[in-house]
């Protein structure tokens, strides 16, 4: 995410950097994949929660999903320059609660059907809507509940129907069982193969389709969440970042499936560290929501570092330096907490009210 935030996305020869080629497009789709995990394992992993107790969990994410939604419009009006996800994050969290009910099968039929139709729909639609008003939704759309809407689901950086695939996946994952080194394999394996065959077969159709040659170098380093709603049919076959087509959605879901798959695998085949090195070393992780937004902070003009690509080095290790300090004080971070509060507060309230 820093890495596509804060390095060039093109070299001096006019090619794609590592970190763009690396990471651009899936650093945020993992991110939503892994808010997918999150809600699976939330509303009871395995086996999903029922009746009082699935009430009592969806009130706590429903809580969670307005907190993180306000602090992205927040988060807006700061002069980063960044295309800020929280609030897009919120309302995926909040649709989500439609289908914790469903398992790992069911979850994955559903995320197909999202990969293949969506995009579609979605051309289809977006002629018709209002044209997207800012990078990040900000409260000065509140006054335009219709636009800040379709900007939210469809028109948007991040638009919410089409990401559905990315929770809808993550989802189905956390129903797995991560602890089996055979889910881990399966996901890292299928999702590698997920993400080159997408990439492979947009690649091969766009030379073939006379209307759709040279997009794939133009649109290299990313869209704007979308496809032109006017453009050719054709855009539908591009997989570049941020398009949101189905190539583009299949070939992040791979990607992010990989990633996490892999990092199961690897955490299975450690040598055993005592708990207090583990929880140190990858402090960073346990507070992720406050240290996205004190990177986007830190993006702007009056928050150090410098806005060059050389800032790079410095977001990354006060990012983990903060992460591992919390984590060595025992304390998390200070939006996690407030969040946490909340949305407990928000499941005992309901869990009183239920007979």
């Amino acid at each position: 995410m820093v890495a596509t935030h804060v390095l060039d996305e093109r070299g001096p020869d006019g090619g794609l950097t590592f970190g763009q080629w690396l990471a651009g497009g899936r650093a945020s789709a993992l991110f939503a994949v892994l808010a997918g995990v999150t809600l699976a394992l939330t509303t009871g992993g395995r086996t999903p929660v029922a009746g009082a107790e699935r009430r009592a969990r969806s009130a706590a994410v429903v809580v969670r999903a307005l907190l993180v939604a306000v602090l992205g419009l927040l988060l807006a009006r700061a002069d980063s320059g960044l295309a800020v996800i929280l609030t897009y994050y919120g309302v995926l969290f909040g649709l989500g609660l439609l289908v914790v009910g469903l398992r790992t099968r069911a979850l994955l039929v559903a995320a197909g059907l999202v990969v293949v139709a969506m995009p579609v729909l979605s051309r289809l639609v977006r002629p018709h809507l209002p044209e997207r008003g800012y990078a990040s939704p900000g409260f000065e759309q509140l006054a335009d509940p219709g636009q800040l809407l379709s900007e939210l689901l469809l028109t948007g950086y991040y638009p919410v129907l089409p990401w559905l695939a990315y929770l809808l996946v993550g989802m189905a994952l956390g129903r797995a069982d991560l602890r089996s080194a055979r889910v881990a394999a399966w996901a890292c394996g299928a999702g590698l193969v997920l993400a080159v065959v997408a990439t492979r077969v947009s690649h091969a159709l766009t030379d073939r389709w006379p209307a759709a040659r040279g997009l794939p170098d133009q649109v290299a380093t990313g869209m704007y969440g979308n496809v032109p709603a006017d453009g050719p049919w054709s855009w539908l076959l591009v997989v570049a970042p941020h398009s949101s087509t189905p190539f583009d959605l299949a070939a992040t879901v791979g990607s992010s499936l990989a990633v996490i798959g892999a990092a199961l695998l690897l955490v299975g085949r450690l040598p055993a560290l005592p708990h207090e090195t583990v929880r140190v070393l990858f402090g960073a992780g346990t507070m992720t929501l406050t240290l996205y937004s004190l990177h986007v902070l830190m993006r702007t003009e009056q928050v150090w570092p410098a806005e060059e690509p050389s800032a790079y080095v410095w977001h990354v290790l006060a990012l983990l330096a903060i992460g591992s300090a919390f984590a060595a004080l025992r304390r998390p971070g200070p939006l996690e907490r407030v969040v946490s509060l909340a949305s407990a507060a928000a499941a005992t309230r309901s869990r009183g009210r239920c007979p």
